[in-house]
């Protein structure tokens, strides 16, 4: 197999960029991309860069021409990553003939003719803007709506809430508030949904059944059958459904999991992630299991997968309301790992996730699901390594970059894949079904 390497920018991402990317892919047999950090691009004089790095790592990820790709932090990397991927052709854009001739010492080095009339700097969106629809309440659905002033390509043109006291704030914004569900439905081109998890299902449903894209937060259902049934009505509608899971979309997070993919920390034989807060408990409020299980269980299924072998919940519940956990932990046993999860709404710890493997560990510092920053830990501490990025809006504004691109693309580019969000609807299932352990009411 002939594994090519290229790097780039990749801002405001333009036909030359497709095609430089299509000619490198046929090269070889194996494309991987390198997209330069924020912080690198400065290094290099590059201060005019429109995009983050996130949305150019998604630039990148949707035309489907990459089979990997790698962020380029450091001067001196592009020598270590031929070194450590085994890389047979490293290729770049024909203006910069010579400059990269030291590379010939390590693999072939191919110039690429650049697309003629086609620059960055020119580039501006000229996609006509999807109507979106925000249904639901609370802070979650306004940081929707302010992060979504931040994305190219969308307009918020109606909400639809069941609280009157947050309808100020849309009226201060000048938003238009639907009447209903069915009306916001009838106006708008996708939604985003964030209302109660014993609600996401019908509106799910209801919306792929009128034609809309959904991004919806997590779970997407209480049943894993109708986690299916969602995915294959969205399949055959040919429309974008979207778990919304913000930490998936952070550049911290990414860039942890391609480092623990990458084998950095070794073969990881343990996963411990706690998701902690201390909130009111109120008649409309999402329980532990449903407000942190996902975020709590994403790397869990996302390094170790789905297929654990067993799994054991426990949970301290609140005696006046049914299914309510105010803590609840999960232990899972996979062949060659274990992991666990803490969430809680009414207890307060450490949120830290930690991974641990045969070579070191990573440590991700309270709160990890929202984190710049992160450290991989050896037993030779001069070898520690800590890593530092940018977080815009808690992930929510790359999430929403996602989510328009696979509308425009067609091509559904979600950084939570079908398996996971039906195996988190799995364990939402098997707590509203009582298979677990109640260690006291309270």
């Amino acid at each position: 197999m002939t594994k090519v390497i290229t790097y780039g920018t990749y801002d405001l991402f333009h036909y030359g960029h497709q095609r430089l990317l299509e000619r490198a892919k046929e090269l070889g047999d194996y494309l991987i991309v390198g997209v330069t950090a924020d912080d690198f691009d400065k290094q290099r004089g590059k201060i005019n860069v429109k995009q983050s790095l996130m949305e150019r790592i998604e630039s990148v990820r949707a035309t489907g021409l990459a089979d990997e790709i790698i962020i380029e932090e450091y001067e001196g990397q592009k020598i270590d990553d031929i070194k450590r991927y085994d890389v047979d052709v490293f290729t770049v854009g024909s203006d910069w003939v010579g400059y990269f001739d030291y590379l010939k010492d390590y693999c072939d080095v191919v110039y690429l003719e650049r697309t003629k009339g086609v620059s960055s700097t020119e580039i501006r969106s000229k996609n006509q803007s999807i109507s979106l629809g925000l249904v639901g309440g609370g802070n979650i659905l306004k940081k929707y709506y302010n992060e979504s002033e931040f994305v190219n390509g969308i307009d918020v043109d109606l909400v639809f809430i069941n609280n009157e006291n947050e309808k100020d704030f849309y009226q201060n914004e000048n938003l238009m508030l639907a009447e209903s569900y069915d009306e916001l439905l009838n106006v708008v081109d996708a939604v985003v949904i964030a209302s109660h998890p014993s609600k996401h299902y019908m509106q799910i449903k209801k919306a792929l059944n009128r034609g809309k894209h959904v991004l919806c937060e997590s779970p997407f259902a209480l049943h894993e059958d109708e986690c299916s049934e969602l995915e294959h009505l969205a399949i055959d509608n040919n429309l974008i459904l979207m778990d919304s899971i913000k930490t998936a979309y952070s550049t911290a997070y990414y860039r942890l999991l391609l480092l623990i993919k990458g084998g950095n920390i070794g073969d990881v034989y343990s996963i411990d992630a706690t998701c902690t807060s201390l909130r009111e408990v109120k008649d409309n409020s999402w329980n532990s299991i449903t407000f942190w299980g996902p975020t709590a269980l994403l790397p869990i299924f996302q390094i170790l997968g789905v297929d654990y072998k067993n799994k054991t919940i426990n949970s301290l519940m609140l005696e006046d309301k049914n299914n309510f956990d105010l803590f609840t932990k999960i232990d899972f046993r996979y062949d060659n790992a274990v992991a666990s999860i803490k969430v809680a709404n009414s207890v307060k710890s450490e949120g830290e996730l930690i991974i641990s493997g045969s070579k070191g560990y990573a440590y991700v510092p309270a709160p990890w699901w929202k984190t710049d920053y992160f450290e991989l830990r050896y037993e030779n501490l001069e070898e520690n390594k800590k890593y530092f990025y940018q977080l815009d809006g808690e992930g929510i504004r790359y999430e929403l970059v996602a989510f328009i691109k696979s509308i425009e693309l067609g091509k559904n580019n979600s950084y939570v894949s079908f398996n996971v969000s039906k195996a988190i609807c799995k364990i939402m299932e098997d707590f509203e079904n009582n298979d677990l352990n109640i260690i006291k009411k309270h």
